[in-house]
């Protein structure tokens, strides 16, 4: 069994298809339910109900593997919240087929003996060119119940765990990718949590999406996008990248 991390998809066919096609990456033909492919938010395929999303909903249930997401900012988060919700690995999803799954804030998964910290949301950039209701929804940033949960969660395994996944990145990061990427850098509620998860929690590797690009940032935080990685390859990647730095 395995697991492996992406980023970001959008909704949209160039990215959910190409990305996962079999001729692209041939190696999503050998896997089965067991393995896991993660999207760290983004997902975007569960937004209007209309027939192409229901196409490409069964297109990744019929795929070999299991893909389960954390959200991001770029979700209709009212239909999320609307599926039904279940237990799995040892936190809640929801179910939006039977192996795709939104992983919930705050949850930690054991999955096959990997325990994953999962945290969506982000605040959108692009906030004004979008319509409430349409294509915005508030609740792109935790409530302070989620952050209450994901603390419980950690208190229930000692705040330590083996990987995180999120959409967006800690403070410290969060400002460098802006300033990057030419933007101004504002600060909020969720980048200041996660902040805080960065300097106690006791993890091997950290993946964000949410910045559209591919790259260590430092020993421990792997910005994901179109790649494809194992997770395991990766934190371990990740203690090499310490010694370097």
């Amino acid at each position: 069994m395995a697991i492996y991390v992406t980023g970001d998809v959008h909704g949209r066919a160039e990215y959910g298809s190409s990305r996962f096609a079999f001729k692209n990456w041939p190696l999503g033909r050998t896997l089965t339910r067991d393995d896991v492919v993660i999207v760290a938010g983004d997902f975007g395929f569960v937004w209007d109900g209309s027939n192409a999303e229901k196409y490409w909903l069964d297109w990744f249930e019929s795929k070999p593997w299991t893909t389960c997401f954390v959200d991001g900012n770029h979700e209709n988060h009212h239909a999320l919240a609307e599926l039904p919700v279940r237990e799995w690995s040892g936190g809640l999803v929801h179910e939006v087929r039977p192996h795709v799954l939104h992983l919930m804030r705050g949850g930690v998964f054991d999955i096959a003996g990997t325990t994953v910290l999962t945290m969506g949301g982000a605040a959108s950039n692009d906030r004004q060119y979008r319509k409430e209701g349409r294509s915005w929804w508030p609740e792109e940033m935790p409530s302070e119940k989620e952050t209450e949960h994901c603390r419980s969660s950690l208190n229930r395994v000692g705040w330590k765990v083996d990987c995180v996944v999120t959409h967006e990145a800690p403070a410290a990061l969060a400002e460098v990718l802006c300033r990057e990427h030419g933007r101004g850098y504002r600060g909020d509620q969720l980048q200041t949590f996660l902040g805080e998860l960065d300097g106690r929690l006791d993890y091997r590797a950290w993946f964000f999406g949410h910045y559209h690009g591919d790259k260590w940032c430092d020993a421990k935080h792997r910005l994901i996008y179109r790649d494809i990685v194992p997770i395991e390859d990766a934190a371990l990647g990740s203690r090499d990248l310490l010694e370097a730095f």
